[in-house]
């Protein structure tokens, strides 16, 4: 089982359960969630305020700054939330600035908060940086918290060297994401697996031809496609290679938003990749892993009762389950991809999980309320 430090008052958060009631029922599960998710909402409305009114985020000496709008009426569950990323890369600060005030009119959701944050550096690989992922998940939980976001409706675009983050980063938090849109940016080393289940479409001039970013886009495409294919149902995209462009689109490409603002995000899908990328994750979806190394590959299915986990390099990992997930008041069976039962038997609800959940993740729908820790060989 993952142990973390719990804040103070998530900690408090466990007086709402009589101190004997171990296991939890699924009502008191979800009592539990609501009530710790209102208190640490109303920590963070505490702690960040003056952050948030200043629109930044910082991590240690890093800031990145941002500006938003809004769109459209709030509907019920909240705003969508768009984050842009803006192109330059590897260039002095005030091009890399022109190109995130050029990010910020770029684009017009029909409903939505659309938000343009100033990468933190101005380095070429300036969204796909370790930073950018904590920094990323701190953006959303604000926005949650201030602005009543929904969760299930956060999209990630990006334009250029954007688009290269794009790359990276749609796939390296793929639960996070409800879709994503790639614009004129090149893959570099980025995988496909993670986006099993994440909407995502990927568009590019013909004519771009720096870094063969049209032949790269072209190619994506195809590798998609078969993916597609190869897994009826899941790798859901779209690809499109503008002729008669380069590397502007005359904004052909603002299409994305509504293609993936009909989108929710699968917060507790049935199938799972999980890839690690050189910037790791110890939690994605319902699988944490304390111990991730670049590389890592782990693929995981759940029908009905039963959830069968394949891996050629990770031994361990911790199933991070829910009634989204599996009935949990029935006994759950673990597998491995021999058939070999790993675990039989109950998973109880704990509060111990769902607090620990919400100290990882200000994000009530994605909560685990009981954890299993499995070898998987």
């Amino acid at each position: 089982m993952i142990h973390r430090l719990l804040s103070p008052v998530l900690a408090a958060c466990v007086l709402a359960v009589p101190a004997a009631a171990e296991s939890l029922n699924q009502a008191a599960a979800e009592q539990l969630i609501a009530n710790a998710a209102d208190a640490q909402m109303a920590k963070v409305k505490a702690e960040r305020k003056a952050e948030f009114d200043a629109k930044r985020v910082t991590l240690g000496d890093l800031v990145m700054r941002y500006e938003y709008k809004t769109f459209g009426e709030e509907p019920a569950g909240g705003h969508s939330l768009y984050i842009s990323l803006h192109g330059g890369g590897g260039a002095p600060a005030p091009v890399n600035d022109r190109q995130w005030q050029n990010q910020i009119d770029l684009y017009q959701p029909e409903e939505g908060i659309y938000v343009a944050p100033r990468a933190p550096t101005n380095t070429w690989d300036l969204w796909h940086q370790s930073h950018i992922d904590p920094m990323f998940d701190q953006l959303i939980e604000d926005f949650v918290a201030f602005k009543g976001v929904n969760p299930e409706r956060v999209y990630i675009l990006g334009y250029s060297a954007g688009g290269d983050g794009l790359y990276q980063l749609a796939p390296r938090m793929a639960d996070r994401w409800a879709g994503a849109a790639m614009m004129a940016g090149h893959p570099g080393d980025a995988k496909p697996d993670n986006l099993l289940n994440l909407p995502f479409i990927i568009q590019c001039g013909g004519k771009d031809v720096a870094y063969e970013r049209h032949l790269r886009t072209a190619e994506w495409g195809e590798m998609l496609d078969k993916l597609e294919q190869e897994n009826p149902g899941f790798f859901p995209h779209e690809c499109i290679v503008y002729p008669d462009f380069g590397h502007w689109m005359n904004l052909e490409c603002k299409r994305a938003l509504p293609w993936m603002a009909e989108n929710s995000r699968k917060t507790w899908p049935k199938r799972l990749n999980w890839y690690q990328d050189n910037v790791t994750h110890t939690r994605f979806a319902w699988l944490a892993n304390e111990t991730p190394e670049p590389g890592d590959l782990v693929k995981a299915k759940v029908e009905g009762q039963t959830i069968t986990l394949e891996s050629e390099n990770v031994d361990k990992v911790t199933l991070r389950l829910s009634d989204a997930l599996v009935d949990l008041d029935q006994d759950v069976v673990v597998k491995n991809g021999a058939g070999e039962v790993l675990f039989k038997g109950a998973v109880e609800r704990t509060k111990d999980a769902i607090l620990e959940s919400l100290n990882e993740r200000m994000d009530p729908t994605s909560v685990a309320t009981a954890l299993l820790e499995v070898e998987i060989k």
